[in-house]
C-alpha cells in the first residue's frame, strides 16, 4: 500500500510512531532530507537482516527521490515477510512539489 506526501506529512506532524526509511544515497539524503533513517537501497538487503529484521510487524514507510527505489525496496522487504510496507508516492520530488524545499 502506498502513502501520499500530504498523509505522511499529517502522520509526522501527528508524531505517528512507524519506522521512516529513506532509500537514497547520501549525498542526496544530505542535500535534503525529511528525517527518515538513510538507508541507500543497495543497503536494504543487509539492514533487512540487522536493523530492520525485528519491525517485520510494524509499519515502515519509505521514500525516495520519486517513488521508483523505495517501492523496488518496498516488494523487496514484502517479498521476506515484512508486512505493513508503505511506498510514499512521487517521494522527495512530491514533497518539495506540495510542501517547498530545495
Amino acid at each position: 500500500m502506498d502513502i501520499t506526501v500530504q498523509e505522511l506529512k499529517q502522520r509526522l506532524d501527528a508524531g505517528d510512531q512507524f519506522v521512516f526509511l529513506d532509500v537514497r544515497e547520501p549525498a542526496e539524503y544530505a542535500a535534503f532530507n525529511l528525517g527518515a533513517t538513510l538507508i541507500p537501497l543497495g543497503n536494504i538487503p543487509y539492514a533487512a537482516y540487522d536493523q530492520l529484521d525485528a519491525h517485520k510487524e510494524n509499519e515502515i514507510i519509505i521514500h525516495c527521490r520519486s517513488g521508483a527505489r523505495s517501492g523496488n525496496a518496498q516488494r523487496y522487504l514484502q517479498q521476506l515477510g515484512f508486512t505493513q510496507v508503505r511506498n510514499v508516492t512521487g517521494g522527495v520530488l512530491a514533497w518539495q512539489d506540495a510542501f517547498g524545499g530545495s
